[in-house]
């Protein structure tokens, strides 16, 4: 079985881990309200998607 010589440093480590992250979800500004929403879904605020109110707020 294969067992490391040498400890792994810390700098190593974390140089391993730099793509290992949580990616920021793709925010825009609603074009009704102005308020920030998930992009390609429904204002959560008012109800609407691309210029239509979809449900009733």
């Amino acid at each position: 079985m294969a067992v490391p010589q040498r400890r792994t440093s810390k700098t190593r480590r974390d140089k391993r881990r730099t793509h290992f992250k949580l990616a920021v979800p793709g925010m825009v500004k609603c074009d009704q309200c102005g308020e920030l929403k998930l992009a390609h879904r429904v204002c959560k605020t008012c109800g609407s998607y691309k210029g239509r109110e979809i449900v009733k707020a």
